[in-house]
Protein backbone atom coordinates (compact mmCIF):
# COMPACT_ATOMS: atom_id res chain seq x y z
CA UNK A 1 0.00 0.00 0.00
CA UNK A 2 2.93 2.46 0.52
CA UNK A 3 4.35 1.46 -2.64
CA UNK A 4 0.65 2.17 -4.57
CA UNK A 5 0.42 5.53 -2.31
CA UNK A 6 3.69 6.94 -3.43
CA UNK A 7 3.04 5.67 -6.86
CA UNK A 8 -0.15 7.29 -7.21
CA UNK A 9 0.78 10.82 -5.45
CA UNK A 10 3.99 11.29 -7.84
CA UNK A 11 2.28 10.66 -10.84
CA UNK A 12 -0.60 12.83 -9.93
CA UNK A 13 1.41 15.64 -8.19
CA UNK A 14 3.81 15.84 -11.40
CA UNK A 15 0.61 16.14 -13.91
CA UNK A 16 -1.17 18.56 -11.65
CA UNK A 17 2.20 20.78 -10.62
CA UNK A 18 4.11 20.28 -13.79
CA UNK A 19 2.34 19.39 -16.56
CA UNK A 20 -1.70 20.92 -16.11
CA UNK A 21 -0.17 23.73 -14.15
CA UNK A 22 3.01 24.76 -15.39
CA UNK A 23 2.54 28.15 -16.22
CA UNK A 24 1.31 30.69 -14.26
CA UNK A 25 -2.43 31.80 -14.98
CA UNK A 26 -5.55 32.42 -12.80
CA UNK A 27 -7.57 29.38 -12.35
CA UNK A 28 -11.26 29.75 -12.90
CA UNK A 29 -13.98 28.31 -10.84
CA UNK A 30 -14.59 25.60 -13.33
CA UNK A 31 -11.14 24.38 -13.59
CA UNK A 32 -11.04 24.24 -9.56
CA UNK A 33 -14.11 22.41 -9.25
CA UNK A 34 -13.01 20.04 -12.06
CA UNK A 35 -9.61 19.50 -10.08
CA UNK A 36 -11.00 19.16 -7.00
CA UNK A 37 -13.59 16.53 -8.28
CA UNK A 38 -10.65 14.57 -9.60
CA UNK A 39 -8.87 14.94 -6.25
CA UNK A 40 -11.79 14.00 -4.55
CA UNK A 41 -12.92 10.76 -6.42
CA UNK A 42 -9.06 9.91 -6.17
CA UNK A 43 -8.91 9.89 -2.23
CA UNK A 44 -12.47 7.82 -2.31
CA UNK A 45 -11.31 5.02 -4.69
CA UNK A 46 -7.77 4.91 -2.68
CA UNK A 47 -9.93 3.98 0.18
CA UNK A 48 -11.65 1.61 -1.37
CA UNK A 49 -7.98 0.26 -2.06
CA UNK A 50 -7.20 0.25 1.66
CA UNK A 51 -10.71 -1.19 2.42
CA UNK A 52 -9.53 -4.36 -0.32
CA UNK A 53 -6.21 -4.76 1.09
CA UNK A 54 -6.38 -3.87 4.44
CA UNK A 55 -10.15 -4.07 5.91
CA UNK A 56 -13.23 -2.11 6.78
CA UNK A 57 -11.69 -0.40 10.25
CA UNK A 58 -8.39 1.03 8.02
CA UNK A 59 -11.04 2.33 5.53
CA UNK A 60 -13.08 3.93 7.85
CA UNK A 61 -9.91 5.89 9.26
CA UNK A 62 -8.93 6.52 6.35
CA UNK A 63 -12.32 8.16 5.24
CA UNK A 64 -12.47 9.94 8.72
CA UNK A 65 -8.73 11.39 8.97
CA UNK A 66 -9.23 12.42 5.18
CA UNK A 67 -12.53 14.73 5.89
CA UNK A 68 -11.36 15.67 8.94
CA UNK A 69 -8.28 17.71 7.35
CA UNK A 70 -10.41 18.47 4.38
CA UNK A 71 -12.90 20.22 7.01
CA UNK A 72 -9.67 22.04 8.97
CA UNK A 73 -8.51 22.99 5.34
CA UNK A 74 -11.07 25.28 4.97
CA UNK A 75 -9.62 27.62 7.85
CA UNK A 76 -6.49 27.14 5.98
CA UNK A 77 -8.25 29.02 3.05
CA UNK A 78 -9.62 31.84 5.00
CA UNK A 79 -5.98 32.65 6.03
CA UNK A 80 -4.46 32.12 2.60
CA UNK A 81 -7.12 34.72 0.91
CA UNK A 82 -5.90 37.25 3.78
CA UNK A 83 -2.30 36.74 3.05
CA UNK A 84 -2.42 36.89 -0.39
CA UNK A 85 -4.50 40.15 -0.12
CA UNK A 86 -2.07 41.73 2.24
CA UNK A 87 0.40 41.24 -0.12
CA UNK A 88 -1.36 42.24 -2.70
CA UNK A 89 -0.57 38.89 -4.67
CA UNK A 90 -2.52 38.63 -8.34
CA UNK A 91 -4.58 35.70 -9.08
CA UNK A 92 -2.34 34.68 -11.73
CA UNK A 93 0.52 34.00 -8.81
CA UNK A 94 -1.00 32.76 -6.28
CA UNK A 95 -1.10 29.19 -7.99
CA UNK A 96 2.98 29.56 -7.87
CA UNK A 97 2.56 30.12 -4.25
CA UNK A 98 0.63 27.41 -2.98
CA UNK A 99 2.30 24.81 -5.33
CA UNK A 100 5.72 25.52 -3.14
CA UNK A 101 3.50 25.52 0.06
CA UNK A 102 2.10 22.33 -0.87
CA UNK A 103 5.70 20.79 -1.14
CA UNK A 104 6.82 22.25 2.08
CA UNK A 105 3.49 21.19 3.49
CA UNK A 106 3.91 17.40 2.57
CA UNK A 107 7.38 17.44 4.44
CA UNK A 108 6.31 19.06 7.44
CA UNK A 109 3.71 17.07 8.01
CA UNK A 110 5.42 13.77 7.55
CA UNK A 111 7.82 15.15 10.28
CA UNK A 112 5.03 15.89 13.10
CA UNK A 113 3.51 12.17 12.37
CA UNK A 114 6.66 10.96 13.07
CA UNK A 115 7.01 13.19 16.41
CA UNK A 116 3.65 12.80 16.85
CA UNK A 117 3.11 9.36 17.30
CA UNK A 118 6.46 8.74 18.73
CA UNK A 119 5.46 10.55 21.49
CA UNK A 120 2.46 9.26 22.10
CA UNK A 121 3.67 5.89 22.12
CA UNK A 122 6.01 6.58 24.33
CA UNK A 123 4.11 9.27 26.54
CA UNK A 124 1.03 8.18 26.99
CA UNK A 125 -0.25 11.40 29.41
CA UNK A 126 0.66 12.90 25.65
CA UNK A 127 -2.85 12.47 24.55
CA UNK A 128 -4.39 14.72 26.85
CA UNK A 129 -2.37 17.34 26.12
CA UNK A 130 -3.12 16.94 22.10
CA UNK A 131 -7.15 16.46 23.52
CA UNK A 132 -6.69 19.86 25.16
CA UNK A 133 -4.44 22.15 22.68
CA UNK A 134 -7.50 20.62 20.18
CA UNK A 135 -10.63 22.05 22.47
CA UNK A 136 -8.71 24.98 23.37
CA UNK A 137 -8.25 25.80 19.64
CA UNK A 138 -11.68 25.07 18.70
CA UNK A 139 -12.92 27.31 21.74
CA UNK A 140 -10.66 30.21 20.46
CA UNK A 141 -12.19 29.49 16.49
CA UNK A 142 -15.44 29.73 17.86
CA UNK A 143 -15.67 32.60 20.28
CA UNK A 144 -11.79 34.42 19.92
CA UNK A 145 -11.36 37.55 17.96
CA UNK A 146 -11.03 37.47 14.45
CA UNK A 147 -7.50 36.72 13.22
CA UNK A 148 -5.23 39.45 11.98
CA UNK A 149 -2.62 39.10 9.64
CA UNK A 150 0.98 40.61 10.77
CA UNK A 151 3.63 39.48 8.51
CA UNK A 152 6.19 42.11 10.11
CA UNK A 153 5.78 40.22 13.57
CA UNK A 154 6.36 36.73 11.94
CA UNK A 155 9.94 35.76 13.07
CA UNK A 156 10.83 33.95 9.59
CA UNK A 157 10.07 37.19 7.85
CA UNK A 158 11.51 39.17 10.30
CA UNK A 159 14.79 36.66 9.63
CA UNK A 160 14.62 36.91 6.02
CA UNK A 161 14.15 40.63 6.05
CA UNK A 162 17.83 40.66 8.14
CA UNK A 163 19.92 38.82 5.71
CA UNK A 164 18.19 38.72 2.41
CA UNK A 165 17.85 41.87 0.53
CA UNK A 166 14.00 42.40 -0.44
CA UNK A 167 12.77 44.40 -3.45
CA UNK A 168 9.65 46.32 -3.34
CA UNK A 169 7.95 45.28 -6.37
CA UNK A 170 6.77 41.59 -7.00
CA UNK A 171 8.57 40.60 -10.72
CA UNK A 172 6.48 38.38 -12.51
CA UNK A 173 6.12 35.25 -10.67
CA UNK A 174 9.85 34.68 -9.94
CA UNK A 175 10.66 34.56 -5.77
CA UNK A 176 14.80 36.05 -6.81
CA UNK A 177 16.13 38.41 -9.07
CA UNK A 178 19.01 40.03 -9.42
CA UNK A 179 19.39 43.75 -8.20
CA UNK A 180 22.31 45.62 -8.72
CA UNK A 181 24.21 42.49 -8.99
CA UNK A 182 22.75 41.12 -6.05
CA UNK A 183 19.68 38.74 -5.50
CA UNK A 184 17.21 39.66 -3.89
CA UNK A 185 14.10 38.21 -2.72
CA UNK A 186 10.24 39.15 -4.02
CA UNK A 187 7.58 40.35 -2.09
CA UNK A 188 6.22 36.44 -3.51
CA UNK A 189 8.84 34.89 -1.37
CA UNK A 190 8.11 36.54 1.84
CA UNK A 191 4.12 35.54 1.02
CA UNK A 192 5.36 32.21 0.40
CA UNK A 193 7.40 32.13 4.03
CA UNK A 194 4.19 33.62 6.01
CA UNK A 195 2.07 30.75 4.31
CA UNK A 196 4.60 28.07 4.82
CA UNK A 197 4.70 29.80 8.63
CA UNK A 198 0.93 29.42 8.59
CA UNK A 199 0.47 25.84 7.77
CA UNK A 200 3.02 25.01 10.60
CA UNK A 201 0.53 26.72 12.80
CA UNK A 202 -2.27 24.50 11.68
CA UNK A 203 -0.59 20.92 11.79
CA UNK A 204 -0.27 21.77 15.54
CA UNK A 205 -3.81 21.06 15.03
CA UNK A 206 -4.38 18.73 12.02
CA UNK A 207 -2.48 16.10 13.14
CA UNK A 208 -3.49 15.47 16.75
CA UNK A 209 -7.18 15.40 15.26
CA UNK A 210 -5.89 12.86 12.78
CA UNK A 211 -4.14 10.79 15.70
CA UNK A 212 -7.13 10.74 17.58
CA UNK A 213 -8.32 8.71 14.94
CA UNK A 214 -5.46 6.12 14.37
CA UNK A 215 -2.27 5.93 15.44
CA UNK A 216 -1.01 3.95 12.24
CA UNK A 217 1.62 6.09 10.30
CA UNK A 218 0.01 4.81 6.78
CA UNK A 219 -3.13 6.27 7.18
CA UNK A 220 -2.40 9.42 9.19
CA UNK A 221 0.00 10.50 6.36
CA UNK A 222 -1.90 9.12 3.47
CA UNK A 223 -5.12 10.67 4.56
CA UNK A 224 -2.99 13.89 5.17
CA UNK A 225 -1.46 14.00 1.44
CA UNK A 226 -4.90 13.60 -0.19
CA UNK A 227 -6.04 16.62 1.62
CA UNK A 228 -3.31 19.14 1.09
CA UNK A 229 -2.53 17.86 -2.52
CA UNK A 230 -6.56 18.80 -3.21
CA UNK A 231 -5.88 21.88 -1.01
CA UNK A 232 -5.16 25.02 -3.99
CA UNK A 233 -8.18 23.58 -6.25
CA UNK A 234 -10.45 23.59 -2.89
CA UNK A 235 -8.69 27.27 -2.51
CA UNK A 236 -9.82 28.50 -5.68
CA UNK A 237 -13.22 26.98 -5.70
CA UNK A 238 -13.95 28.28 -1.90
CA UNK A 239 -12.23 31.79 -3.42
CA UNK A 240 -15.52 32.40 -5.55
CA UNK A 241 -17.90 31.07 -3.10
CA UNK A 242 -16.59 32.09 0.37
CA UNK A 243 -18.86 34.32 1.20
CA UNK A 244 -21.97 31.84 1.16
CA UNK A 245 -20.05 30.22 3.79
CA UNK A 246 -20.20 32.10 6.49
CA UNK A 247 -20.69 29.92 9.65
CA UNK A 248 -18.23 26.66 8.03
CA UNK A 249 -15.66 27.71 9.99
CA UNK A 250 -18.11 27.19 13.88
CA UNK A 251 -19.01 23.76 12.04
CA UNK A 252 -14.91 23.28 11.85
CA UNK A 253 -14.69 24.52 15.50
CA UNK A 254 -16.91 22.18 17.30
CA UNK A 255 -15.47 19.29 15.25
CA UNK A 256 -11.93 20.39 16.74
CA UNK A 257 -13.80 20.63 20.33
CA UNK A 258 -15.00 17.16 19.83
CA UNK A 259 -11.95 15.25 18.62
CA UNK A 260 -10.39 17.01 21.43
CA UNK A 261 -12.63 15.86 24.04
CA UNK A 262 -12.40 12.60 22.04
CA UNK A 263 -8.82 12.44 23.39
CA UNK A 264 -9.30 13.67 27.10
CA UNK A 265 -12.02 10.84 27.60
CA UNK A 266 -10.06 8.02 25.65
CA UNK A 267 -9.38 6.21 28.81
CA UNK A 268 -13.12 6.75 29.92
CA UNK A 269 -15.24 6.63 27.43
CA UNK A 270 -14.84 4.68 23.87
CA UNK A 271 -16.70 6.28 21.01
CA UNK A 272 -16.59 3.96 17.84
CA UNK A 273 -15.18 5.41 14.92
CA UNK A 274 -18.16 5.37 12.85
CA UNK A 275 -19.79 7.27 15.74
CA UNK A 276 -17.02 10.14 15.28
CA UNK A 277 -17.22 10.07 11.34
CA UNK A 278 -21.25 11.07 11.56
CA UNK A 279 -20.92 13.63 14.04
CA UNK A 280 -18.29 15.11 11.42
CA UNK A 281 -20.17 14.99 8.42
CA UNK A 282 -23.23 15.60 10.09
CA UNK A 283 -21.67 19.41 11.50
CA UNK A 284 -20.12 19.56 8.10
CA UNK A 285 -23.84 19.12 6.47
CA UNK A 286 -25.59 21.41 9.13
CA UNK A 287 -23.04 24.43 8.89
CA UNK A 288 -22.97 24.45 5.24
CA UNK A 289 -27.20 24.16 5.21
CA UNK A 290 -27.25 26.41 7.65
CA UNK A 291 -24.63 28.81 5.90
CA UNK A 292 -26.15 28.82 2.29
CA UNK A 293 -29.32 29.61 4.04
CA UNK A 294 -28.85 32.65 5.77
CA UNK A 295 -26.81 33.85 3.40
CA UNK A 296 -29.64 33.68 0.80
CA UNK A 297 -32.23 35.14 2.40
CA UNK A 298 -29.86 37.80 3.37
CA UNK A 299 -29.30 38.36 -0.73
CA UNK A 300 -32.63 38.31 -1.41
CA UNK A 301 -33.67 40.96 1.22
CA UNK A 302 -30.66 43.19 -0.10
CA UNK A 303 -32.00 42.90 -3.82
CA UNK A 304 -35.83 43.33 -2.14
CA UNK A 305 -34.89 46.74 -0.64
CA UNK A 306 -35.49 49.73 -2.82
Amino acid sequence: MWLIFTAVIAVMFILDIWVFNRKSHEIRFREALTSTLVWVGLALVFNGGVWYYLGRAKALEFLTGYIIEESLSVDNLFVFIMIFSYFRVSRAHQPKILKWGIIGALVMRGIFIVVGIGLLERFHWMIYLFGAVLVYTGFKMAFGAEEKIEPEKNLLVRLVRRFVPITKRISGDRFFIKKGGILAATPLFLTLVVVESSDLIFAVDSIPAVLAVTHDPFIVYSSNVFAIMGLRSLYYLLAHVMEMFAYLKLGVSFILAFVGAKMLLVDLVEIPLHFSLGVIIGTLAISIFISVTITGRKKHRAHEKP
